[in-house]
């Protein structure tokens, strides 16, 4: 399916009016922004309802149908081997073959996206009335609308074209950094590096403001290339041009986008904002709009992106069923997916890896992680239920003490392997958040890490690991009403070291999503330089050498691994044959693999150890390296024998 209007594939349950589950499929096929049928996150939500799939009542997608069907037109006019079959077929198909359900005709429901985006966003900001202003690359025709949400819903204002695309225009400059869809993240980080007005007059010449929030805008990539610049290519190092156009972009979108909202702020009269859709993660974009003073408050959904859709979507299926949604007070905690299991549960597999890892279970896991931490280690943190969103905050995290500066480049070198410019988040407990950053007057929901604002002049220096070179951070305010026991070991920390902030980032490596299961948590334990793991009430801790320990190991691959043969001509003319093994699906990673570990990986049945595929010839210590760096890669999974 078409990456650039299907991606982040998810599933929400409405029950009763009110949101029971959400969760992204990409936490359970491991497939960053997968575009996927999201099979197994419906189960999930199932499962956490308590309910068998019978008991679906109506089923919803955040796209209209014809705009699906046309998309998938060309996906068939482009691809002449796939078979012809359009969305109402393919996903009455997916809910039999894997639910077994018939859903009637009528009760699959097809909602516009940007009303799907609009109305998670309103129904879960807990406000009586807002400005809702929904802002991506595009919906079917739209690439921002403008409703008035009230008692009644939502009241359409506004559209604005896909030609005014603030979501395309910033993913054009994504693309001239070397980057892809869905770095734009990484674009934003890198900005603060840069100068603003270095390519002042090329950025004041793509975009006109006009009266009524209007704009013109025109395409980026042209203007930079007939002025002479020159594209990054992905692991080139970043030049001055690269870090000044980041900050010119970031710079651009800030000005159209606050002179839209400017505009119906002062038409409405509306005090509320509600800001949802891709752009609404851009967090430094959302500091702006909290400083600008325009609103009394502030609400970014933790799933802005197309995930959350999947909410609004579910609500459109509750309409169409003739009922209309809960009012639902603001959401304080993401945490909407699946947990990681009963006690005894966690134990049992926890034991099954005991060749690698050793486990305990301290009289007090918060008291114990909180000394670890203050002590300068990097903790695996998984916890409770899974966030809905791209962002950790507090239940799969990575945590570490804030204060030291190299703790930065430290994480990036064990864990994350990213570029060294990107800042890392910090979060602070509600008591002291006052303390440490500069709050703008405009409230807002700093629960899931949606606002970057400025770290106190004086405290700079005390939060080195997460102070970015702006001077600002993407703060995240724990309460104990959103998350207790993450709220208590921020709160012991800051007893211990005098800094209630810990740095917070997502549980996973740079090759995947952040961290499900268990499963999950212990293969990116095993696979990175993190000091301990903590999962619920259990210290984990590897036993010596566990990195070439595997050979006791099942190996199996995922549904996408391949493998394949060809043969490559040298300069020289040789022709000689290159193994590989790649993930199969757009853009996945692909290696050149040693003969040797071709051989190994085309015999996996996914019941074998690693030690009895290898046969009489053992397993080398340069096979168990290259297969090390392969696990790392999460071309296929490693699992205990026992399981």
């Amino acid at each position: 399916m078409n990456d650039d209007f299907f991606h982040d594939a998810a599933a929400c349950l409405i029950q009763d009016g009110k949101t029971i589950a959400a969760v992204e499929e990409e936490r359970f096929n491991r497939i960053k922004k997968t575009t996927k049928f999201p099979t197994d996150a419906i189960r999930a939500c199932l499962d956490l309802a308590g309910v068998s799939p019978s008991r679906i009542d109506a089923v919803g997608h955040y796209f209209q149908e014809i705009f699906v069907d046309r998309a998938l037109h060309e996906l068939y006019l482009q691809n002449t081997e796939v078979p012809i079959r359009y969305s109402r077929e393919l996903i009455t198909d997916h809910l039999r073959n894997d639910f077994d359900i018939d859903l009637p005709a009528e009760r699959l429901v097809y909602a516009e996206h940007h009303v799907s985006h609009a109305a998670s966003c309103f129904v879960r900001s807990g406000m009586k009335d807002a400005l809702v202003v929904v802002m991506d690359g595009r919906g079917e025709t739209h690439a921002t609308t403008v409703f008035r949400g009230g008692r009644a819903g939502l009241e359409p204002l506004a559209a604005y074209g896909i030609d005014k695309s603030l979501g395309h225009f910033y993913e054009a400059a994504t693309h001239l950094l070397g980057y892809r869809m869905g770095d734009e993240y990484k674009v934003m980080g890198l900005a603060p590096y840069g100068d603003p007005d270095a390519y002042r007059d090329i950025f004041d010449s793509l975009y006109t403001l006009k009266g009524r929030g209007d704009y013109e805008l025109h395409p980026l990539t042209g203007a930079f290339f007939v002025n002479g610049f020159v594209p990054r290519r992905k692991g080139q190092d970043f030049t001055r041009e690269h870090m000044d156009l980041a900050a010119g972009v970031q710079r651009t979108l800030e000005r159209i986008a606050m002179h839209v909202l400017n505009y119906w702020a002062d038409y409405t009269g509306l005090a509320n904002l509600c800001f949802v859709g891709g752009v609404a993660h851009n967090s430094s974009l959302n500091g702006v709009i909290l400083r600008s003073g325009k609103f009394e408050e502030v609400f970014i959904h933790p799933a802005a992106h197309d995930a959350g859709a999947a909410e609004g979507a579910a609500l459109a299926a509750v309409t169409q069923l003739g009922e209309a949604p809960a009012r639902q007070r603001r959401l304080f905690s993401a945490s909407l997916g699946p947990a990681l299991g009963a006690a005894a549960d966690i134990e049992r597999e926890l034991a099954s890896w005991g060749d690698l890892v050793t486990c305990e279970r301290p009289a007090d896991i918060v008291e114990c992680a909180a000394e670890l931490l203050s002590d300068g280690a990097v903790l695996g943190w998984a916890q409770g239920r899974s966030e809905f969103g791209p962002r950790a905050l507090g239940n799969r995290s990575i945590l570490a003490d804030a204060r030291p500066g190299e703790n930065k480049h430290r994480i990036n070198s064990m864990v994350k392997k990213r570029e060294g410019y990107r800042p890392f988040a910090p979060v602070v407990t509600e008591e002291a958040a006052d303390t440490y950053f500069e709050l703008p007057r405009t409230r807002a929901n700093y629960d899931f890490m949606s606002f970057v604002v400025d770290v106190r002049e004086e405290r700079r220096a005390e939060l080195g690991a997460v102070t970015h070179v702006d001077g600002s951070a993407r703060v995240q305010i724990i309460t104990r009403e959103s998350n207790e026991r993450f709220h208590r070991l921020v709160r012991r920390f800051g007893e211990m070291t005098g800094t209630p902030v810990l740095l917070n980032t997502s549980f996973n490596n740079n090759a995947e999503p952040i961290v499900q299961s268990v499963h999950d948590a212990v293969t990116c334990f095993l696979t990175t330089g993190l000091d301990y793991l903590v999962i619920e009430d259990f210290l984990v801790r590897r036993r010596s050498g566990h990195w070439l320990g595997f050979d006791g190991l099942v190996l199996r691959h995922r549904p996408v691994t391949r493998l394949a043969k060809r043969v490559r001509t040298t300069p020289t003319g040789h022709r000689d044959v290159v193994h590989e093994i790649f993930l199969e699906y757009t853009n996945g990673p692909r290696a050149e693999i040693s003969p040797l570990a071709f051989g190994l990986l085309e015999a996996a049945d996914g019941i074998r150890t690693v030690e009895s595929l290898a046969g009489h010839a053992g397993v080398s210590d340069d096979l168990r390296k290259e297969l090390n760096l392969l696990w790392q890669g999460r071309f296929f999974t490693l699992h205990p024998a026992s399981r």
